[in-house]
This record gives C-alpha cells, structure tokens and sequence, in this order.
C-alpha cells in the first residue's frame, strides 16, 4: 500500500513537472508460470509496482538494462522504472493465465518524462507551439538530407557484418545534422539497444586515458528497433552545434539489444569542426 501511493504520487507531481496531460499507459500482462522480461534503452535505476501481487525484479548491484514480472492473481496495478539517466517509464499491470508476449523492448520513446525536468521543460502554451514548430522542421530538413545524400567522404567501421557509417554531416540553424547508415551483412537480425555520441577527451603522456562525455541528441529521424539480415537502414540524429580542439575526437557507439554486436566509430576534430 505504501509503494502505490508512492507511485501514484510520483506520476501525479510529475504531469505537474511535465506539463503534460495524462496519456494512456500501455498494459504489460503477467502470471506465476512464466517470466516476463522487460528490456530497456537504459540500465535500471529504480523499479517499483504499486502492489504486492506483482513482482518486478533487477539486477541492483550491477545495473543492467532488464529486468523480470511475475504476478499473482489480483486487482490490476502498475509499475514505474527510472532507468539511470533519469527517463521514467510507466506501465499499467494485470494478471493474465494466459501470455501471449513474454519479452517487451522498450524504447526510449515510451518515456513519460524525466525525473528530473529541464530547466524549460515547463512552458507557456506559446513556448510549447514554437517548439512542435521546430520537431516539423527538423522533420523536414532531416527528410531532405536522406533525399539530397550530398556527403562527406564515407567514415565507417565494421563489427561481426554490422557496417556503420557517418555520410554526412550538415549544420544548420544551431544543429548539427548526422546521417547515419547501418548495414547488417551478418546472419541474424539486429535489434538496436542504442546509438550514442561520446565526446572523447584524450590524454596525452606515459599513463594515456580517456575521458568520455555522453551528448543527447535533440532530435532523431528514423531510427529502427531492428535491422533485419541483409537489410541497410539510414537515419538522422541532430545535436546542438559543438566544435573540437584537437585533444578532442567523437566516438560514436553502436550497441545491441541482448547480444554482444557492438559497433564502434571515431570522427576527428577535423570532420566535425567543417560540417556542409
């Protein structure tokens, strides 16, 4: 009973935080047979189910991108997971006999929100009409450069038959526009866990390191759950326009849903310092 006031608590304050209004939550059906294996964008912070008769387990010393549902015959419930770059996820729960899924990939779409809101994430309804301005803009600008494929010359690297590639990067408007292509010469189907772009800080001397900081993207066009064997996707992420010293380099990394495929690909200061 604690946890569900908790929770309802959390979701009540936080369309307040949001400013949206509520959505309908998608239902995760679980029983006692059966393990229902949820799998997110991001490794798991936190997870809690507002009653007792449904269980929600993780990994919680060493964070992992899954975790288990099991349920027993009850009153319905829900659940709400905070993955460790603070997106909240929330799920209306019910118990089912029967199952006819048991595994759920969750992208980070699906998020609700942020546990902890932008600092402009509360804004006049004007504010709100600029900025679904900007989304169809971006839209539209991402559509063309898929269209016009004027390059940069190809930087790519492969991993186990999986291509990825920058064709190009474009600025425009205070963005910096990726088109990304990915090509799966392998076998078996690949199901994106995520793409992230990592500015590199490299150390020079005897003792050599790097240190990695994680940019969000503002927008992205086109980004597939899954590439399917033999198939090439392409897409576009956009990112607030950043340059490079020359200690500096990006590293764009390519992981897998469930599997050890991992692709990743180093852009230099020159490449991202002379954008089209």
């Amino acid at each position: 009973m604690k946890n569900y006031i908790l929770i309802s608590a959390f979701i009540f304050t936080g369309s307040l935080s949001f400013g949206q209004n509520p959505e309908k939550l998608d239902t995760i059906y679980a029983n006692d047979q059966k393990n229902v294996a949820l799998f997110f964008p991001g490794a798991i912070g936190q997870g809690i189910t507002g009653t007792k008769n449904f269980v929600f387990t993780y990994n919680r010393e060493k964070q992992q991108y899954f975790g288990l549902l099991q349920a027993k015959p009850g009153k319905a419930s829900n659940l709400l997971v905070i993955d460790t770059q603070g997106f909240v996820y929330s799920y209306i729960l019910q118990y089912k006999k029967e199952l006819s899924r048991l595994n759920y990939f969750i992208s980070q779409s699906q998020s609700i929100g942020k546990e902890k809101p932008e600092p402009d994430s509360i804004q006049k309804p004007k504010a709100q009409k600029i900025r679904l301005n900007n989304k169809a803009y971006y839209q539209r600008f991402s559509s063309y450069l898929l269209r016009k494929k004027q390059g940069v010359s190809r930087i790519k690297n492969r991993n186990q038959g999986i291509v990825l590639s920058v064709e190009n990067i474009v600025f425009n408007k205070d963005l910096l526009y990726f088109v990304i292509h990915i090509e799966n010469k392998s076998g078996l189907d690949y199901d994106i866990n995520f793409l992230n772009l990592k500015i590199q800080t490299r150390q020079r001397g005897k003792k050599k390191s790097a240190q990695d900081l994680l940019k969000e993207p503002v927008f992205q066009y086109k980004v597939p759950a899954k590439i399917r064997s033999g198939k090439k996707v392409e897409m576009v992420y956009a990112y607030p326009k950043f340059s490079l010293s020359k200690e500096r380099r990006v590293l764009l990394v390519l992981n897998e849903s469930n599997g050890g495929r991992r692709v990743s690909l180093k852009l230099t200061h020159r490449d991202i310092n002379n954008p089209n």
